[in-house]
C-alpha cells in the first residue's frame, strides 16, 4: 500500500509544482505588460534587442525555411505519386509553410537562439550583481531588461515568420522547377491562387505569440536564475525547454482557433 501512496504523493507534488510554475510565469507576464504601459521607455535597449532578435536571426531562419520548403516539396511529390496527385505540390507546400511549418520552425529557432541568449545574458548579470546595481541606480530591472526584449520579440518575430514563409515557398519552388520539372509560371499561379488572407493572418498571429513567449521565457529564466555558473546553465536550459513546449502548445491552441473560423 505504501508504494501506490508514494507514487500518488510524487504525482501530486509534480502537479502542484507545475501549477506553481505556471502561476509564476503568468504573474511575470502580467507585470511585463504593466511595465510596458508606463514610462520610462528605453529606446536604445529596444533597438539593440530588435537587432538581436530580428536581423541577427535572419540567416538561420532563412536557411531553415528554404531547406524545409525544398524537402517538403520532395516529400509531397514522392507521396503524391502513389495517388497520381503530384500536381498539388505547390498548394500543399504553400499551405504547410504558411499555416504550420513556417511559424513553428521560426518560433523554435528563436527559442534555440534568442531565448537561450537572453536567459544567459540576464542570468550572468544577476550573478555578477549588475541587476542589483540597476536597482541601486533607481532603474527597474524589468523596465530596462525585460520590456525592451519582449517588445522586440513581438515586433520582429512576425516579420521573421513572414520572411520565413516566403523563403520556404521559394525553396519548394526551386526544387519543384529545377528537380521535379514544374512550369515556373504555373507553380507560382497555383501557389498564389490557393493561399487565402486568413492563412497569412494566422501565420503572423502565431509569430506574434511565439515571439512573446520566446523572449518572455528568456527574461523569466534569467531573472530567476541561481547563483554561480551552474545557475546560469540551468536558467539557459530551462528557458529553451519552457519556450519550446509553450510554443508548441500555443501553436496547437491557435491552430484550433483558426480552423474553427
Amino acid at each position: 500500500m505504501r508504494l501506490p501512496l508514494s507514487l500518488l504523493a510524487a504525482l501530486g507534488a509534480a502537479v502542484l509544482s507545475g501549477l506553481a510554475a505556471v502561476g509564476r510565469v503568468t504573474l511575470f507576464a502580467l507585470a511585463t505588460f504593466r511595465h510596458m504601459l508606463s514610462p520610462p521607455f528605453y529606446g536604445r535597449e529596444f533597438l539593440v534587442a530588435l537587432g538581436n532578435v530580428g536581423w541577427l536571426s535572419l540567416p538561420v531562419v532563412g536557411l531553415t525555411a528554404f531547406f524545409t520548403g525544398g524537402a517538403l516539396a520532395l516529400q509531397i511529390y514522392a507521396g503524391g505519386a502513389r495517388f497520381d496527385a503530384q500536381a498539388v505540390v505547390p498548394q500543399i507546400v504553400a499551405l504547410g509553410m504558411v499555416r504550420e511549418l513556417g511559424p513553428v520552425l521560426v518560433g523554435l529557432m528563436i527559442a534555440a537562439r534568442v531565448t537561450s541568449s537572453i536567459a544567459a545574458e540576464i542570468a550572468t548579470m544577476k550573478v555578477t550583481e549588475q541587476i542589483d546595481a540597476l536597482v541601486t541606480l533607481s532603474t527597474h530591472p524589468m523596465k530596462y531588461l525585460t520590456v525592451p526584449r519582449v517588445l522586440a520579440g513581438i515586433v520582429a518575430v512576425p516579420l521573421l515568420v513572414g520572411l520565413g514563409d516566403i523563403i520556404g515557398i521559394f525553396g519548394g519552388f526551386t526544387v519543384g522547377v529545377q528537380s521535379l520539372g514544374f512550369n515556373p509560371s504555373v507553380y507560382i499561379r497555383n501557389t498564389w491562387d490557393f493561399l487565402e488572407p486568413l492563412d497569412v493572418i494566422s501565420s503572423l498571429v502565431k509569430g506574434l505569440a511565439f515571439g512573446f513567449i520566446a523572449t518572455l521565457m528568456g527574461c523569466y529564466a534569467g531573472m530567476r536564475s541561481g547563483r554561480g555558473a551552474q545557475g546560469v546553465g540551468r536558467a539557459t536550459k530551462a528557458s529553451v525547454e519552457g519556450a519550446s513546449v509553450l510554443i508548441l502548445a500555443a501553436n496547437f491552441l491557435l491552430t484550433g482557433v483558426f480552423f474553427s473560423l
